[in-house]
């Protein structure tokens, strides 16, 4: 039976915020960890599910993206800041940041004993990092499974690329979003480029929704990737039999769409030469080295070594030796 590899692609930092918010899981010295815990768990839980024969963990990097705050200075400003689960919330607002910071140090130390391969770029979302790993040659025959509640990924879903949204409680393919949305994946940016993005503030095209793209725009569903005259020269013939002002609201705001596209898309992706080469060459020659001894005393100092842990361990296992 020809059984194909499956590499495992983690969003971590959207992966950790949900744990983070959700696990009200305290230390013996009563510091909040379910950051840290949580995701451990949810690593043995997808790991089980998916069983993968490769890991790859993506941070975002400190500064976010300068590409596309250089396009857009106000780029995802306005969030709230991600605060810990209310059941645990008697830290200060300054006393949280720390501890939010030393749970994800602390599991970059953890993820440091397991077989998984991490990257972090200054100045680099993990979208881009994701995207590039998708595409890697490296990769070329594995089936990919991104991790994450990202609806940025839509674009990447091809016939041996998943996204497991766990948030969502959904494993989307690239059948499923063409089904979904009347859009192919080759055209989602395209489509979010239209209608904007506001947890990201970026704002799209006014009176447009994805429902109302795939109405307007048909050929978005095929696999041809439609490029900016497609769209404008639609608009133009289309005004031409009626005044819909859709056609006339995406003719209007044509640098701004062009814009939002460039933000919005991980077709290709964002990420310097050196960042590229640094991928390149830990995909070739990745460390999957395993030290179950030193993990397991990080999560005894740490309060929570109670926990069962052995299909992870089991997993970790196999894939350190499958890599000999």
């Amino acid at each position: 039976m020809n059984k194909h590899k499956r590499v495992l692609i983690i969003d971590q930092l959207n992966l950790f915020f949900r744990n983070y918010i959700v696990n009200p899981s305290i230390s013996v010295d009563g510091a909040p960890i379910g950051g840290l815990r949580g995701c451990m768990q949810s690593l043995q839980k997808i790991t089980r599910e998916s069983k993968p024969d490769m890991i790859v963990i993506c941070w975002d990097g400190a500064g976010g993206s300068k590409k596309r705050k250089s396009l857009k200075k106000d780029y995802k400003a306005g969030r709230k800041p991600i605060r810990l689960n209310r059941s645990i919330r008697n830290m200060s607002e300054d006393a949280e940041v720390d501890n939010k910071m030393w749970q994800q140090t602390r599991l970059i130390d953890y993820y440091n004993q397991i077989p998984v391969i991490q990257f972090m770029f200054d100045h680099t979302e993990a979208d881009d990092i994701i995207a590039y790993v998708a595409h890697h040659k490296q990769l070329e025959d594995y089936e990919k499974i991104i991790l994450s509640s990202d609806k940025d990924f839509f674009q990447l879903l091809d016939d041996k690329t998943v996204l497991y949204r766990p948030v969502q409680k959904e494993i989307l393919n690239k059948n499923s979003i063409i089904e979904k949305f009347d859009i192919h994946p080759t055209n989602f940016a395209m489509a979010r480029a239209m209608a904007g993005d506001k947890s990201d503030n970026i704002e799209g095209v006014p009176g447009l929704g994805l429902k109302t793209i795939s109405k307007r725009f048909p050929f978005l569903k095929e696999e041809k990737n439609a490029t900016f005259k497609d769209i404008f020269s639609h608009c133009k013939k289309e005004l031409q039999e009626n005044k819909i002002k859709a056609f006339e609201n995406i003719l209007e705001y044509e640098s701004i769409l062009q814009r939002n596209y460039k933000m919005m898309q991980l077709y290709n992706p964002i990420l310097s030469i050196d960042s590229k080469m640094i991928v390149n060459e830990t995909l070739k020659d990745p460390d999957q080295s395993f030290n179950k001894t030193e993990i397991i005393k990080m999560m005894v100092k740490d309060g929570f070594g109670e926990i069962n842990f052995i299909e992870l361990f089991q997993h970790m296992n196999k894939i350190s030796l499958d890599n000999r």
